[in-house]
This record gives structure tokens, sequence and C-alpha cells, in this order.
């Protein structure tokens, strides 16, 4: 059921209209017994690649083909994959993320969700995470699907942003707690993408049916150093001003099947 909110409280139509406090008004996170579900069901989860210059450089230096990460880069064709459908792989607030255990080097990637709505219209902004295997797809890039497509590798939430300004910049910010230690923290901005939400959506749409309710995520420009690998039991929050706070532990993709 929806929820609507007055004066920074969340009303839920389930506890008679009363307003429910919010438990921490950063994460959206609500009192027990409430918790707060994945503000969308997308019908398919689509990625964009290599749209930020941090992206193209890490990927360059992970990849045994790195000319490929270059040309895509520069191209006007982008890299865009199919991240899920019928969400079986995808998980809201607070639910665990996976990592693969036959990967060694496992990241987060930090992201702006498009919900798109009749005819591919951008109707609203969410956050995502595009957990993703660097080690299988540096290995080689015919492993994408391997490196990105698995159980519980993609995270949205908490909340769908309709902007008064849909075309100011938004910024994304990264800290990954390992046993309650900050183990990495980082910020960015969708001023430094190198393509438009716009084009990414016009690209998604060519020949495509793309059903209404999908996100399309857009890439990202956070990074963590080449010597860091999400382990079980860490926890990943995304925040975006006017979104919130999307927390996720991190588990074992198997364990999550």
């Amino acid at each position: 059921m929806g929820a609507g909110t007055i004066d920074g409280n969340i009303v839920l139509p389930d506890a008679g209209g009363a307003p429910i406090a919010l438990a921490d008004p950063d994460t959206l996170s609500l009192p027990s017994p409430y918790e707060l579900l994945c503000p969308v069901e997308p019908p398919e989860v689509w990625c964009a690649g290599v749209t930020y210059e941090r992206s193209r450089d890490a990927r360059i230096d992970e990849s045994s083909a790195k000319d490929a990460y270059a040309l895509v880069y520069d191209a006007e064709r982008p890299e865009l994959f199919l991240k899920d459908a019928g969400m079986r792989r995808t998980v809201g607030p607070w639910a665990r993320i996976g990592v693969r255990a036959d990967s060694s080097w496992n990241v987060p990637e930090p992201e702006i969700g498009l919900v798109l709505g009749d005819g591919g219209e951008i109707a609203g902004y969410t956050i995502g995470n595009d957990v993703s295997s660097r080690s299988i797809e540096g290995a080689n890039p015919l492993y994408l699907p391997q490196a990105k497509v698995y159980a519980g590798a993609c995270a949205l939430g908490p909340a769908v942003l309709v902007p008064d300004d849909w075309d100011a910049a938004l910024a994304v910010r990264l800290r990954i707690l390992d046993r309650g230690e900050v183990a990495f923290a980082g910020e960015t901005s969708t001023a430094r993408m190198k393509r438009s939400f716009r084009d990414l959506v016009g690209w998604l749409l060519r020949d495509n049916p793309v059903p209404p309710g999908s996100v399309l995520l857009t890439g990202t420009g956070l990074v963590p150093p080449d010597d860091f690998t999400l382990e079980p039991g860490m926890r990943v929050e995304i925040h975006v001003p006017g979104i919130g706070t999307l927390v996720n532990e991190v588990a074992l993709a198997s364990d999550l099947l």
C-alpha cells in the first residue's frame, strides 16, 4: 500500500492514517514492527556502464581488454545490459545484497536509477546498487553477465524522488562499514557524467520493448581502491539528498538462493 508524509513522518494507510515517526529520517527507516519495502517492483532493471570517467579508468585498469572500455566511453552508443527481470535478483532497503563466492574482487556500484513510465518517460529517481564482480569481468568482458547477474546483485530504494528541477545535478555519496568502522567513503555528482539521462533512455528504447515501471541504472562514478573487496558482514550505505539512504548488508549470494 502507498505511503505519504506529514512533517517528516510517514503516514501508512494500514495505520489508520496516523503518522508514524521515522526511526531515522536520513535512511527513512521505520520503527518496529514496520519495515520499508522496495519503493518500486520493476519488471526489468537495466544498467548503463562507463558513463563516468572514473568508471572508465577503473575498468581499463582491471580488464584484459582495455581498449573496449576506452572506446565505449567516447562512442555515440553507450553500454547497456539487462541486470534483472521480475525482481528475482533485486532487493530493497535493509535487505542483504550478494557477492559471488567464485570472485576475489567484489564492489558496490552506487547509481541513480531512472524509474520509467509510459513511453519511456522518466517518472522519478531512486538509488540503485549495481553490485559487481570486478575480477570476473576483468578476466574477460564476455563474462559480464556472470559478473553482474546473480542473487542479490541489485538493490533499489529507499524512495522515489520526483524532482522540481529535472536538470539539476544529484550528489551521490557512498560509505562502506566493516564491523562498524568506515572501510571506504566517497562522493561524486551526476554533473560528472559523460552522457545525459535522456540520452541513455533514448538508446535503451531503440527497438527494445521496455515495459513501464522498469528502472535504468545510469552508471557509477564511485569506485573503491583496487585493494578493496566487499565481504559478507559489511554494510553499504548510498545516500542521495532528496531520496534518502539505501542501506544493505553484504552476504554470500549462495546464501540468498
